[in-house]
């Protein structure tokens, strides 16, 4: 029994600092409504597409998929190729857009940027050196605003694939830290909570539960026994 009690204490001590850090992670992730985050709040909300007029993308070979999408300057279809490839035509005429200079990455996102903060700057970035607030391996204009928000636009398509607010920042650091995973982490797709740190951690918050559990019952059996008739 004082084997288990050992252990006990020293799985307290172990799992003790990760439970603290579970906590404090959920308590800052609560602090802000999800939609701030994730800058839902500095985006402009398109229209629907109007379904009148529209024109099917001059496609040359098999695609994986075709969408509608609403733009800032018009629809326009996006679609996925076989390759991976993903290309925008013009819903006005069935077009193939060419890709997205830095000029027109500028008016996309003055003309999505709700907020009052004035745009500072204009960065390319190739998909393989892509920002570690962006990380997604795609050719992509960062658009650097003055209140630490950055608008994220496809170089292909000229789609804003994301908004980052410095509030963003400090959520995806904590929820790196709540699924104890900072290399990978993904506050877009979810990734699932799989980390073997995470597994190990909770597995042995598990052992800890199960041992104490064991103490107390066989610590009330004694007590039972000795102050039994």
């Amino acid at each position: 029994m004082r084997r288990f009690a050992r252990w006990h204490i020293w799985l307290g001590w172990l799992v003790g600092l990760p439970i603290v850090m579970w906590t404090v992670s959920g308590l800052v992730m609560i602090i802000q409504p999800i939609e701030s985050v994730r800058g839902s709040d500095r985006r402009l909300e398109l229209p629907p597409v109007a379904a009148d007029g529209l024109v099917l993308p001059q496609l040359t070979g098999p695609v994986r998929s075709v969408t509608l999408q609403n733009f800032v300057d018009g629809a326009g279809w996006i679609v996925v190729e076989d390759d991976g490839g993903r290309y925008r035509y013009s819903a006005s005429d069935g077009s193939l857009y060419n890709p997205v200079g830095e000029t027109a990455a500028r008016e996309i996102a003055q003309a999505t940027f709700t907020g009052d903060a004035a745009l500072e700057g204009m960065t390319y970035f190739p998909a393989d050196e892509v920002p570690r607030d962006f990380r997604n391996p795609v050719n992509v204009w960062q658009a650097r605003f003055a209140d630490d928000t950055n608008l994220y636009i496809n170089a292909q398509t000229g789609e804003v694939q994301a908004v980052r607010t410095g509030w963003w920042r400090i959520y995806d650091f904590f929820w790196g830290l709540h699924i104890m995973d900072l290399e990978t982490r993904d506050l877009e797709g979810q990734a699932p909570f799989n980390h073997w740190v995470l597994v190990v951690f909770a597995a042995l918050s598990v052992a800890g539960s199960l041992i104490g559990c064991t103490l107390m019952f066989r610590r009330r059996k004694a007590k039972l026994a000795v102050t039994g008739p």
